[in-house]
């Protein structure tokens, strides 16, 4: 198994970062098998998604609509459960076939790191299983 890590900077609360590239540049070049995008984060997620702005502005207002942000018990604790439940959403990973270092990840298919919580540094690690 391959494994890597890079760090994603955010400057705004909710936002997506199209991090296609740095996955790309996270697998190897003869690669063949299963490549996995995760972080470890509870209120950032990943998406394999179209990267074009306007779809992830779209992406973004979204997820403001559909998870208010108050009125939450968590709230009670450290006023972020909209982002955790935002993040659920999104979902903490992602995995798609690799052929040759190439990720499958159709036509407009991109992978979104989608932040919930931001500003934020944040981790993201790949990790490919050939076979």
């Amino acid at each position: 198994m391959h494994r890597a890590q890079f760090t994603v900077a955010t400057e705004e609360r909710l936002t997506t970062v199209d991090v296609t590239e740095r996955v790309h540049a996270a697998v190897p070049d003869d690669a063949t098998g299963l490549c996995t995008v995760a972080t470890g984060h509870t209120t950032a997620g990943i998406v394999v998604q179209e990267g074009e702005s306007r779809l992830r502005e779209d992406i973004e207002t979204f997820l403001a609509d559909l998870v208010p942000d108050d009125g939450w018990r968590h709230d009670e604790i450290d006023d972020n459960a909209d982002s955790h439940l935002r993040a659920t959403v999104a979902g903490r990973d992602i995995s798609t076939p690799v052929v040759d270092g190439e990720l499958e990840l159709g036509s407009w298919g991109s992978v979104l790191f989608v932040e919930c919580d931001g500003p934020r540094r944040r981790t993201v690690t790949v990790c490919v299983l050939e076979g």
